[in-house]
């Protein structure tokens, strides 16, 4: 995994709004899961191409001391391990732009990492990945 890097503003009109699902995952993200049904925070992109499953949940920024901002990315086609999953991200007030525009890359696409970011709000992030590409808004709160 790489560190942050200044990146190009992530567009956006709609509202910046996370829409974590406390409830069971989509089947075709529970991979790797003991439970048939398993219950666990997540938020689905909005054309429903990658999942971020939150095992860090709530977000925070500065990250807690006791836990870290853990988020497991399940891409909706089964593409094995393909190119990096590029990260980014762009802090939200409603719909204006705030802040410094960052970037995550997840070397071989998705899967586990530690996404932190500078400060708590609403992000919206944009992900490219083998050709594939999504957005979805994470929450992050304040420590």
């Amino acid at each position: 995994m790489l560190g942050w890097h200044a990146s190009p503003a992530t567009a956006g009109a709609s509202p910046c709004r996370s829409a974590v699902d406390k409830g069971v995952l989509p089947v075709w993200a529970r991979a790797g899961f003991s439970s048939p049904r398993p219950r666990i925070p997540h938020v689905i992109g909005a054309r429903g191409d990658i999942a971020a499953i939150l095992f860090g949940h709530p977000l925070l920024s500065p990250p807690g001391q006791d836990r870290n901002n853990k988020i497991l990315w399940v891409s909706r086609l089964s593409l094995g391990r393909g190119t990096a999953l590029w990260i980014h991200a762009q802090r939200m007030e409603g719909t204006q732009l705030t802040g410094a525009p960052v970037t995550r890359v997840i070397r071989g696409g998705p899967g586990p990492s530690i996404i932190d970011v500078p400060a708590p709000g609403c992000w919206r992030l944009t992900l490219h990945w083998s050709g594939q590409g999504d957005t979805l808004d994470l929450l992050y709160g304040a420590s």
